[in-house]
């Protein structure tokens, strides 16, 4: 884990690198992002690159009580809160990543899913969610169907090159979702 800014070396190395996830049993949101950058791969650290938008953005919505660093992404954990990638290999860019491997990572997050029970998995990054579950018209939000039991929520890339979203509408659309996992009744199954 790098505690500085990484070399080009390094992040030419750190092609292809995974990330351990930050997860636990029963968790009121589990953050699904689409993978690791290489910035975010060669400091160990999910959604760290400076311009990611994930920290401010959970900080702004009420799901902090204050900006925590990637550094400090375990203490997510002790909020209920955990952090996982649709696509475990870190590339340059998403636009990297065959359908192929979205598809066979919604493969292992279901089973992610079925061993740590979720109440609610958070997409960061809708592109990735409906090429992965080949649902061409989902739209950011809470989604009709539930997977393995865990409601669907999915949210907007924070990386910095997704012009398409300020930080404040980031933030409104993470407080939508917070809002919804912190009120019992928003977790029941549609009927």
């Amino acid at each position: 884990m790098l505690n500085r800014k990484p070399t080009q070396q390094e992040l030419l190395a750190a092609i292809g690198k995974t990330l351990p996830d930050v997860i636990a049993n029963d968790l009121r949101v589990l953050f699904c992002g689409i993978n690791p950058g290489l910035y975010t791969a060669a400091v160990g650290h999910h959604f760290a690159r400076p311009g990611n938008r994930f920290w401010p953005a959970l900080y702004k919505a009420g799901f902090t009580n204050r900006l925590l660093f990637p550094y400090e992404e375990q203490e997510l954990l002790e909020l209920g809160y955990g952090i996982t990638n649709l696509v475990a290999r870190a590339t340059n860019s998403a636009a990297e990543l065959a359908r192929e491997e979205y598809v066979h990572g919604a493969h292992l997050l279901e089973n992610k899913l079925l061993k740590y029970k979720p109440k609610c998995v958070a997409f960061v990054g809708i592109g990735a969610y409906r090429a992965a579950f080949n649902l061409p018209n989902a739209s950011v939000g809470r989604q009709p169907q539930q997977l393995h039991g865990a409601l669907i929520w999915t949210l907007p890339s924070t990386s910095g090159l997704n012009a398409n979203y300020r930080p404040d509408d980031l933030a409104r659309l993470f407080a939508e979702l917070r809002e919804a996992v912190c009120s019992s009744s928003s977790l029941q199954p549609d009927r």
